[in-house]
């Protein structure tokens, strides 16, 4: 980076903020700032025009949106490269298709230098050693993402994303603390994170921990009935297994160690391998004495699309039962269903992605072909199989019945933050063995039927895709060939949208061809799909 772009420091994990020189610098209205929120969230992502305008303004954009957006973008240019001249577009806010992204890396922002000390810590041989490198992460954090913001606008999924995987380098934190003897090094941090995520009662298990293990038993205690006490008038809950388990701990002096991350994997002749019945070896005490066994953390999410575009509502939608649902501490799972081609795998892998950092125990995918011959369609037992395998469980180990393998691969979701996603699905017996059964975990399942089985027994919620409107079908194309090549043709731009039906399967396919041929005028392109349209 420049020397310019370099003197310049920036701040999202708190209020958004940034800095030459020590001297903070302003960054205009409440919108210019979340503009900027958003860049540094995306921490050097592209960031779509659509999700700028559509996270400002809601609803309701004012026509002139786009480009008081980009006269935004002008602005924080010259903020960072003072010097940069009038209509110049520098080198660090950089224009992409339909959308920017800012240059940035972690001595420029907050956000990528936490990122890189916790992974350094992760990978830290010496646990002392990682303990040091976690405390110096978290003094990073110095309050909720994008603080100073109004409060929807941090409701962003990206906003709370981050939130999440600080809270989550906040647990391991302790974990590894706790184990070393050195929890007071954490504490402050928990103390934050725990004021900051009052429903995670995980996070407030480990507070409870590294208090009692730093001698002060009494706050500890103190800490529990507070949280007992706000989950019971707020909510009308009782405390989780874990918080209750780190109380129990607590009474019984048993502080050694930190509360697991996961269940391992039952060995053959435990209960669950030898009968399948579903029961939960994590509800067994623990035994302080047994070394922690790590699992796997998959990774399966197929990429993204690049071009995905639109679908706001949906999204907005999701989120907002997905905040329902963890308030009220209910296993949650999203049912996409609509017609072939609308788009479910899209909109079921783009969410995933943008969900992912508040799983961070991994994400699992399947496509059941489910709308394949019977022949074709993977059976519910070959996903759990290939599900328990990513998470650590051996072939030798793997129950051969169908219930069976449900009640292991329960048991080892149960306590951990995994995301799930069932695509193509059949119908109800074709996905319900492959939703968790607690808490903490995310199913997506897509269909295209309304998989009602499932929704009557209030296992998901219904998310129903439709045919998107012609705007948002305009903005894929532009982002798919250019606004030059789109705003120099835009009768044969409104015929290929027309031709298509507004289907984004056939929408995408007659843009690929488009793509495939760049000297092509696309009025040559989109008479073939106009004419098939007449037929």
């Amino acid at each position: 980076m420049t020397e310019s772009t370099s003197a310049v420091r920036f701040t999202i994990l708190g209020p958004v903020a940034a800095r030459r020189g020590g001297a903070e610098l302003e960054l205009g209205g409440r919108q210019q700032r979340l503009v900027l929120a958003l860049l540094l969230a995306h921490a050097g992502s592209v960031v779509s025009i659509t999700e700028l305008v559509d996270t400002i303004w809601r609803q309701d954009p004012p026509g002139s949106a786009v480009n008081v957006v980009h006269r935004y973008i002008g602005t924080l240019r010259r903020l960072i490269e003072p010097d940069l001249p009038v209509r110049a577009v520098g080198s660090h806010l950089i224009r992409h298709a339909a959308g920017y992204r800012l240059k940035v890396d972690e001595h420029s922002l907050d956000l990528l230098r936490l990122r890189h000390l916790v992974a350094q810590a992760r990978q830290a041989s010496e646990p002392a050693a990682a303990v040091r490198l976690f405390a110096e992460a978290l003094t990073l954090w110095r309050g909720p993402c994008a603080a100073g913001l109004d409060t929807d606008a941090r409701t962003h999924p990206v906003f709370a994303a981050i939130e999440a995987e600080c809270a989550h380098a906040a647990r391991d934190a302790a974990d590894t603390a706790l184990r070393c003897g050195q929890a007071r090094l954490v504490i402050p941090a928990l103390r934050q994170a725990a004021a900051a995520h009052p429903l995670d009662e995980a996070l407030q298990a480990r507070l409870m921990l590294a208090l009692a293990a730093d001698g002060r038993q009494a706050e500890a205690m103190e800490t529990f009935q507070d949280v007992r006490r706000w989950l019971c008038d707020e909510l009308g809950i009782d405390p989780s297994p874990e918080l209750l388990d780190a109380y129990d701990r607590l009474l019984h002096q048993r502080i050694a160690v930190g509360p697991e991350r996961g269940t391992p994997p039952p060995d053959p002749g435990s209960p669950v391998a030898r009968s399948g019945d579903g029961a939960d070896p994590a509800s067994s005490p623990p035994n302080p004495a047994q070394p922690r066994q790590v699992l796997p953390t998959p990774a399966q999410l197929p990429p993204d699309h690049p071009f995905f575009v639109g679908r706001a509502d949906v999204l907005a939608r999701a989120q907002q039962l997905l905040d329902q649902d963890r308030r009220q501490g209910r296993a949650m799972a999203l049912a996409v269903h609509g017609i072939a081609g609308i788009g479910k795998t899209t909109l079921a892998i783009h969410l995933g992605h943008r969900l992912a950092a508040a799983y961070p125990d991994g994400q699992l995918y399947a496509d059941l072909r489910g709308s394949a011959a019977d022949a074709r369609a993977m059976s519910p037992a070959e996903a759990l199989r290939g599900f328990l395998s990513s998470l650590g469980v051996a072939p030798q180990h793997t129950p051969t019945e169908l219930h069976a393998l449900a009640g292991l691969y329960r048991s080892i979701l149960a306590g951990r933050r995994i995301l799930i996603v069932a695509d193509n699905g059949r119908d109800f017996e074709h996905v319900r063995h492959l939703l968790p059964g607690t808490p903490g975990c995310l199913a997506v399942v897509t269909s295209r039927h309304p998989l009602t089985g499932l929704l009557a027994a209030g296992r998901a919620h219904p998310l129903p895709l439709d045919l998107p409107p012609p705007d948002e079908a305009r903005e894929y194309l532009v982002r798919r060939l250019g606004c030059e090549r789109t705003a120099a043709e835009p009768a044969a731009v409104d015929e290929l949208i027309a031709g298509s039906g507004r289907l984004p399967l056939t929408l995408a396919v007659l843009a690929a061809r488009a793509a495939s041929r760049p000297d092509a005028p696309l009025a040559e392109l989109a008479a073939p799909a106009a004419a098939t349209l007449r037929m």
